[in-house]
C-alpha cells in the first residue's frame, strides 16, 4: 500500500494542488488539526506565497477575530500602525504571538509596499469575537455600523438614537462575564434590552442594504463593505449571546453553529473580492459535519467549510492537514492501520495526496480511526477522506523553542 500512496504523492506546491481540483476556486482553504504549531504555519505561508505569485490570489483570510483583523488590514494595505502594535492588537486567540503569523504580516505589508490598491493584499479574519470562554459585547459592531449609517442617511430613517444604543448595552461586562458559557443565568443574551437590540440591529442592517446605491457613492464600497461586517458580527454577536442564555438541549449545537454560520458570512463576503486563500482548523473548513468531545457531551453541527461548499460548489476547495507525531504533546508514530499510519509510511516529511484517489485506493480495506492522547489534536476522519480535495501530511511537528 505504501508503494500506492507513494504514487499520487506529491510536494506541497501551488502548481501540485492546482491540478488536483476540478476547477479555479473562488475560495482555497487549507485546514489545520491543532492550533499552536508554528511549523504548520511557516508551511502555510510558503503555499500561501506561492498562490499569490504564481495564481493570482489577492485575500488572505484566518481562523481569528473579524473585527480585530482590520487592524492588520489596515496595516498591510497602507502602513497604518507599527507591525508590535498590529501583532497585539489584530488578532485573537493569542495568534499575534506566533512568529510565523507575525512573519506573514510582515511579508504581506512587503509585498504591498509601492503596489496599486487594485494590485494589494488583503487580510480578513473570518471569526466573530468569540473565545472558547464567551462572546464579546456587540457594542463595538452595532455602535460603528449605527456612526456609519448617521453620518450618510436622514436621521428620520435610522431605529434609534446613540444613545438608546448606549443605553441599552450597558456595561460591558454584563455581556462577557465568562461564568455565562457554563451558567446561562448569568447570560444578558435573553434580556429585555438584549430582545430590543436584536430589532434594532436587524433595523440598521436592513437599512444598510436598503440605501446601498447612496452609501457606496457617499463613501467607497471598502468602507460599505467594512459596515456589512460591522452588521453581521452584531447580529452574529446578539444571536451568540442569545444562545449562550438558553437552557435547552440543543445549546451547545447551536452555540458552534452560529459562531460557524458567522464564519461562513465572512467567508463567502471575502470571496467577493475575488480568490482568496484561508486557514484554520479542518473542524471548521471540512465539508462534512463537525464533531468534538465537551466532557460527556459530543456535539455535531455544520461547520464553515461544510456551509460554504454547498453555496459555491466547486468554488471552494478544501484540503486537510494531517500530522504523524507531536512528541512533545503526547502524540507517537501513529498506528500503522490508520490513515496517519499509512501515510507516515512514504520517506518524505511532508506532501500532498489526491485524496479522493486515497479514498479509493483503501476502498476495500478502510483505516481505521486513530485515537488522538491529547485533547489539543483532532485526527482525521477517514470516513470524511473523499470529502476533500487533497491532504497535506506532515510527518513530525517538532517543538519550536
Amino acid at each position: 500500500m505504501a508503494t500506492g500512496i507513494q504514487d499520487i504523492a506529491h510536494a506541497v506546491e501551488a502548481a501540485a494542488i492546482m491540478r488536483l481540483l476540478p476547477a479555479r476556486p473562488r475560495l482555497l482553504a487549507l485546514g489545520e488539526p491543532t492550533h499552536g504549531e508554528d511549523i504548520l504555519l511557516h508551511q502555510r505561508n510558503d503555499l500561501f506565497r506561492q498562490f499569490v505569485e504564481q495564481e493570482g490570489h489577492r485575500s488572505i483570510a484566518i481562523e481569528s477575530d473579524c473585527v480585530r483583523g482590520l487592524v492588520v488590514d489596515d496595516y498591510v494595505t497602507s502602513g497604518r500602525g507599527t507591525l508590535d502594535e498590529v501583532m497585539e492588537r489584530g488578532f485573537s486567540h493569542g495568534f499575534g504571538a506566533s512568529a510565523a503569523n507575525r512573519e506573514l504580516v510582515r511579508w504581506m505589508r512587503a509585498y504591498n509596499d509601492g503596489r496599486p490598491a487594485s494590485e494589494r493584499l488583503r487580510f480578513a479574519g473570518f471569526d466573530g469575537p468569540l473565545e472558547m470562554t464567551g462572546a464579546a459585547s456587540p457594542r463595538q459592531a452595532l455602535t460603528a455600523l449605527h456612526g456609519y449609517l448617521a453620518a450618510r442617511v436622514e436621521a428620520d430613517l435610522l431605529p434609534c438614537s446613540a444613545e438608546t444604543l448606549d443605553r441599552l448595552l450597558g456595561a460591558d461586562d454584563r455581556w462577557t462575564d465568562p461564568a455565562a458559557i457554563m451558567d446561562p443565568s448569568r447570560s444578558a443574551g435573553r434580556s429585555a434590552e438584549a430582545r430590543e437590540l436584536r430589532l434594532l440591529a436587524d433595523d440598521l442592517v436592513a437599512l444598510l442594504d436598503a440605501e446601498t446605491p447612496h452609501l457606496i457613492a457617499a463613501s467607497s464600497r471598502d468602507d460599505w463593505d467594512r459596515a456589512r461586517l460591522y452588521g453581521r458580527t452584531a447580529t452574529g454577536l446578539l444571536r451568540y449571546h442569545f444562545w449562550m442564555a438558553g437552557t435547552s438541549p440543543g445549546r451547545v449545537v447551536r452555540l458552534l453553529g452560529v459562531r460557524d454560520s458567522m464564519m461562513a458570512a465572512n467567508l463567502l463576503a471575502v470571496a467577493e473580492r475575488g480568490p482568496a486563500l484561508v486557514h484554520a482548523h479542518n473542524a471548521h473548513l471540512q465539508r462534512e459535519k463537525s464533531t468534538m468531545r465537551l466532557g460527556d457531551l459530543q456535539p455535531e453541527w455544520w461547520g464553515a467549510g461544510a456551509l460554504v461548499s454547498a453555496r459555491l460548489g466547486e468554488g471552494y476547495a478544501f484540503l486537510a492537514t494531517a500530522i504523524g507525531t507531536i512528541r512533545h504533546q503526547g502524540v507517537h508514530t501513529p498506528p500503522p492501520d490508520t490513515l496517519e499510519g499509512l501515510l507516515y509510511t512514504i520517506p518524505h516529511d511532508h506532501y500532498v495526496v489526491d485524496a479522493r484517489r486515497l479514498a479509493a485506493a483503501l476502498s476495500d480495506t478502510p483505516p481505521a480511526p486513530r485515537v488522538s492522547p491529547w485533547y489539543g489534536y483532532f485526527p482525521l476522519n477517514p470516513a470524511h477522506l473523499a470529502a476533500n480535495d487533497g491532504i497535506v501530511f506532515v510527518k513530525d511537528v517538532p517543538r519550536i523553542p
